[in-house]
């Protein structure tokens, strides 16, 4: 090693400050490459081998376990390399200096026993191809002072290092706990929703819900009355995440209270405002829909509190009646003053409720799925079941915002009319 160094040193090699410049900027670029290696690195799907072994053994634990194990050792020592070989032909000066960049370098990659033991390393080269010392107490105190330096350093960096890991530790197990609660809230709001389809006469009776995260704003239920009667709830909660899945399920436990008391709805409707309006003061809200349908009587009554128009497809002309909203959300205001309208039904007849996730979903274009689209699509697939109506919307819908996905909860509620046999 020696021997070549001393070839390289009887070369034409100009003794400049440039060739410091030069070593910290191949260095830097280097070191940045390294870093965004290691960051997007595939994990190797592959058995360990002896190199493999070795790199765990000098690497911080944190990137043992990554891709691309050999990048960081190989430039810790090509950098010290580099420094040395620069130490040796620039004789001018100390270059001295230049080991913190490779001993930092090592600080943030290598295990700390390693990066301590690089130290011994630096101080050696830059004693044995530094500058000439005046004097034995020279030597010894600048390699005194170039250890501390460098083992300060080393510790700042360490310490730095092991902060950073112990944070995203921290943070990584915070976020997966996160992720358990947000799963168990999810199975409690499933638990809110139907498990099993009513059995009316004359009614065929399909919903689903599909949440855009973990948790939803939306709920809907059918509710027996009797034998003949049964009510219908499709709701949204303003907002979205976990404020709004809270209100969903005190608005969903409320709604099946009231539902088994047997109230008028207009009742259901002032007591469900004046319960959310005393815990969220009209800063959240909810859309509501109650309806409720009479197959004996072959009539459908219903309360739109500020929720999307439902659909009622009416067979024999093939047009739809829009069951607008009649006063503002539940929980907005402090009172509410709504009023039940009714309307006839019958056989063929297809009543569609919705959340504002359905008709609100957008394609790639940033174009709404819409009314319009949802009203062609029942009218052309007015054969099919309930049920199979329900999945067809859902699909068309998934296609339509398909690269994009769904922005807002979903909810689709589907009753088809089946009297007299038809």
């Amino acid at each position: 090693m020696l021997a070549v160094l001393r070839s390289f040193r009887t070369t034409a090699i100009p003794r400049c400050t440039g060739t410091t410049l030069a070593i910290f900027t191949v260095e830097k670029t280097v070191a940045d490459i390294v870093l965004d290696r290691i960051a997007h690195a595939p994990l190797p799907v592959q058995s360990e081998n002896p190199s493999t072994l070795f790199s765990r053994s000098l690497l911080r634990k944190a990137l043992a376990a990554g891709g691309l194990r050999w990048l960081p050792a190989a430039l810790v020592f090509g950098s010290i390399a580099a420094v040395a070989y620069a130490d040796f032909i620039v004789s001018s000066i100390s270059l001295g200096y230049l080991y913190f960049l490779p001993l930092g370098i090592g600080a943030m990659f290598l295990r700390s026993r390693v990066s301590y033991g690089l130290i011994a390393v630096c101080v050696f080269l830059h004693d044995l191809f530094g500058p000439p010392y005046s004097s034995p107490e020279a030597r010894i105190t600048h390699n005194l002072t170039a250890a501390v330096g460098f083992t300060f350093v080393v510790y700042v960096i360490q310490t730095y290092v092991k902060q950073r890991e112990l944070l995203d530790r921290a943070v990584r197990e915070q976020r997966d706990q996160l992720l358990h609660d947000v799963g168990l809230a999810a199975q409690v709001q499933r638990m809110f929703l139907p498990n099993h389809r009513p059995s009316i006469a004359g009614l065929e009776i399909a919903g689903i819900m599909q949440p855009a995260r973990g948790v939803s704003g939306d709920y809907y239920d059918y509710i027996p009355i009797d034998k003949y009667t049964i009510q219908l709830v499709v709701a949204d909660v303003s907002g979205k995440g976990v404020p709004a899945a809270l209100l969903m399920s005190a608005t969903a436990a409320a709604v099946q209270l009231e539902a088994r008391e047997r109230r008028d709805m207009l009742e259901v409707v002032e007591r469900l405002n004046s319960g959310i309006h005393s815990v969220s003061d009209g800063s959240h809200y909810v859309t509501l829909l109650l309806a409720e349908i009479d197959a004996r009587s072959q009539s459908l009554r219903y309360v739109n509190c500020g929720h999307n128009p439902a659909l009622l497809f009416r067979a024999t002309t093939r047009d739809f009646v829009p069951m607008s909203s009649s006063c503002s959300p539940v929980g907005m205001f402090d009172r509410v003053t709504c009023e039940v309208n009714q309307i006839g039904l019958a056989a063929g007849d297809i009543l569609v409720l919705y959340t504002d996730g359905l008709t609100e979903a957008e394609n790639p274009q940033e174009e709404e799925f819409g009314m319009e689209r949802l009203s062609d699509l029942i009218r052309g697939n007015s054969m099919l079941s309930a049920d199979a109506l329900m999945k067809h919307i859902l699909e068309h819908v998934a296609d339509f915002c398909r690269g994009v996905g769904f922005k807002d909860d979903v909810t689709i509620l589907v009753v088809k009319c089946g009297f007299d046999g038809a």
